[in-house]
């Protein structure tokens, strides 16, 4: 796998992307990083993402077991994943894998699947690569697909591995085989999870709404005026979920989160990718 890294010590950061991007979609991360966090950290491109070999078949344990493969063993871990990467986190903490994850944040999770959602998922799973003949028509592509339109422009170096080119044409990196991950059984990973599980959404997120993720149990954070791609969006403000775990070896170090009121969801256009509760910001 294909890993970005950087740091020394503990705890470990294990940063996971959604689907259709890659680890370079948390660049912006890195520079705040060196200041905020502690310990050592990755941000690996997911199997079938970017430079990261496909799998022969796509679930949710799959994905975690080559996470797992790339983590340093018996490093206090926490894991911080966005839309399908937070699945992957919740995978990463069930046991099953020789990881000691004290944490999982789950940023902007699709908790709520339509038959239509899982119809157009395996659909999409189903079509070969379209092959572009320019660089800018497989970029727009890749961001539409990465849910980063309008977050990072065409030329951005983060856009640059989520493509392939080769003889004159240009395709995106990542396997459609993917899309036929399906939709996640949260009550069974909350369930299963060994590690304290926060579920973090942008207020204005589609994907999900506050009463979603609420339902489920587990804490939740809102950060204001931020969409699907909040750590994109806004990475000053949606470091500091990991503000509680910056010490004790990845363990929280702060009370439970207060009760906030939610904001209403708006409608978006894009593909479906993807009880205490606090706000973080104004």
């Amino acid at each position: 796998m294909r890993v970005h890294e950087g740091g020394s010590g503990e705890p470990l950061l294990v940063l996971l992307h959604g689907l259709g991007a890659t680890g370079d979609v948390w660049a912006g991360w890195w520079p705040l990083l060196a200041r905020r966090w502690p310990g050592r950290w990755i941000a690996p491109d997911l199997p079938g993402h970017g430079s990261s070999p496909p799998l022969d078949a796509y679930t949710f344990c799959g994905f975690a077991a080559a996470v797992a493969g790339v983590v340093q063993p018996g490093a206090p871990t926490v894991v911080l994943g966005h839309s399908l990467g937070g699945v992957v986190g919740l995978a990463l903490a069930s046991g099953r894998f020789p990881v000691p994850v004290q944490a999982v944040i789950g940023l902007g999770i699709k908790v709520v699947w339509t038959d239509e959602d899982l119809d157009r998922a395996q659909a999409a799973a189903r079509r070969p690569p379209a092959w572009f003949a320019s660089r800018e028509e497989a970029a727009a592509r890749y961001l539409r697909v990465s849910g980063l339109a309008d977050l990072l422009p065409a030329g951005d170096p983060a856009v640059d591995p989520g493509l392939r080119e080769q003889d004159g044409r240009w395709r995106l990196a990542m396997d459609p085989g993917a899309f036929a991950v399906g939709a996640p059984d949260m009550a069974q990973l909350l369930a299963r999870s060994q590690a304290p599980v926060t579920l973090a959404r942008g207020e204005r997120d589609p994907m999900n709404t506050d009463e979603q993720l609420a339902r489920l149990g587990a804490a939740t954070v809102t950060l204001p005026g931020l969409g699907h791609s909040a750590h994109v969006e806004n990475p000053e403000l949606s470091i500091t979920l990991l503000d509680a775990y910056r010490s004790s070896g990845g363990h929280p170090t702060i009370g439970r989160p207060s009760t906030s009121a939610a904001v209403p969801a708006t409608e978006d256009p894009r593909p479906p990718w993807p009880t205490a509760s606090h706000r973080i910001g104004k």
